[in-house]
């Protein structure tokens, strides 16, 4: 048996319970142009604690199937996402 897989990538949701979605990126160059492209995959990652928010640059590791789409868990947390706080001003009429 080979080693598991392991990304780095960005968690764009935390809605479901227990799951989060990452975007992987990763640089090819293309074949015949020579030039770097860019490539995105998005995979659903177990995370048993849901401590992952949107935002965050996470470590994720391939396990065995844990349901129909999801065959990664969450292995850390590498940097949180700061805070962005909204303020809305209400304008009186």
């Amino acid at each position: 048996m080979g080693r598991k897989k392991e990304f780095k990538g960005v968690v764009l949701s935390n809605k479901m319970k227990k799951t989060i979605v990452v975007r992987v990126d990763r640089i090819s160059k293309h074949p015949f142009y020579n030039r770097m492209q860019k490539h995105s995959s998005k995979y659903k990652v177990h995370d048993e604690t849901n401590s992952a928010n949107v935002g965050d640059i996470v470590w994720i590791q391939e396990t065995r199937p844990l349901s129909k789409e999801k065959n990664f868990r969450l292995k850390e947390i590498v940097k949180k996402a700061e805070t962005v706080i909204e303020i809305k001003d209400e304008v009186a009429a």
